[in-house]
């Protein structure tokens, strides 16, 4: 069975991080491209010979019968008013992330998608990150002991505002919360289990600055673990990307996943030596004055897509719940609230 697709929005999302992946994954045809943007349409005609663009998500609905998932890769406040309208058509739905603009609509959408008995999954693309995949090969094997914190960070140096909706329309879901929050909570859940008490800090320092591009969340997990996660586009020395203190060891990484930089370059996922990276960049098992380093393992955005696959195919569980990105929400309306 090969399922065929619909990609809602052609911009980075869609472009970068989403078409690559279901283009090249057995199982999955990326039959349509809904963008309403002139030169994205011909981007996704050079990029995809044959795919059908159309302009907007009705015309997906009306040729529903002809297609078997539909992708949400659109500005985050569309993301349950789109995914309602995809299961209403009876059409499996992947949102990237973040599943919704809060817990509440985010449990909307999952509680719509069960009484459907459709597919529901949230792109939570960083748990197929090299480093974080690293990361969790090192926690089974015990190499730190008894972890009892855990640092992450995605931090850059924008000092400049941009012109997109993430940054300039706070009501579409902007600011660096529900955009790279969304990735380190999950991250954090998923590692060391849910949390129990939460400390945040919310700001919005750039001039001109309208949506928070500066956070912080300290995370108290019920297994005890305190997990410090920062995101910044004002950070012109960034901190380790992970630093994480056990009671045997320490595990600090440097620098991003590959596989962003890789898209961006033109590179495919199916191209040898995709998401790899190299040693210079490898991170540092530390005891003490010993200290050696640790292979990334290849970052794999594709297990995703290739999971989704399965799903559709054999019934299996899709590849990220969508009640753990419900979870997720819920921790961040909380950081909202208390900030």
């Amino acid at each position: 069975m090969t399922a065929k697709v619909a990609l809602l929005g052609y911009g980075l999302a869609g472009s970068v991080f989403h078409a690559p992946f279901i283009s090249t994954t057995p199982g999955l045809e990326l039959s349509v491209v809904v963008t309403g943007n002139g030169k994205r349409s011909e981007q996704a005609l050079r990029e995809h010979p044959g795919v059908t663009v159309v302009g907007t998500a009705d015309e997906v609905w009306e040729r529903a019968g002809e297609l078997d998932l539909a992708v949400i890769a659109t500005p985050n406040s569309s993301h349950v008013p789109l995914g309602l309208a995809a299961l209403e058509a009876e059409l499996a739905v992947v949102v990237d992330k973040p599943l919704a603009l809060n817990a509440a609509e985010g449990s909307r959408l999952v509680d719509a998608a069960t009484e459907s008995g459709l597919l529901l999954t949230v792109f939570q693309n960083r748990r197929w990150d090299g480093d974080f995949l690293t990361l969790r090969r090192l926690l089974a094997a015990d190499e730190l002991g008894r972890v009892h914190r855990f640092e992450s960070r995605f931090e850059r140096w924008r000092p400049e505002v941009g012109g997109g909706w993430r940054e300039r329309v706070p009501a579409e879901g902007g600011g660096l919360l529900l955009d790279l929050g969304s990735h380190l909570v999950d991250q954090a859940l998923q590692l060391f289990g849910p949390a129990s008490g939460l400390y945040a800090e919310l700001d919005a320092r750039r001039e001109g600055a309208v949506a928070e591009d500066d956070i912080f969340l300290a995370l108290e997990h019920e297994s005890g673990v305190h997990s410090h996660l920062w995101a910044s586009a004002l950070a012109a020395d960034p901190g380790p990307r992970f630093r994480v203190l056990g009671d045997r060891g320490a595990f600090v990484k440097r620098g991003l996943d590959a596989q962003e930089e890789d898209l961006r370059s033109g590179r495919r996922p199916t191209d040898l030596g995709f998401g790899e990276e190299p040693r210079e960049r490898w991170g540092r098992l530390v005891t003490g004055a010993e200290s050696r380093e640790v292979p990334t393992e290849p970052g794999s955005y594709g297990s995703f897509y290739a999971g989704v696959a399965a799903s559709l195919r054999d019934g299996v569980p899709p590849p990220v719940d969508p009640r753990d990105a419900v979870a997720v929400l819920e921790l961040l309306d909380e950081a909202r609230g208390r900030a």
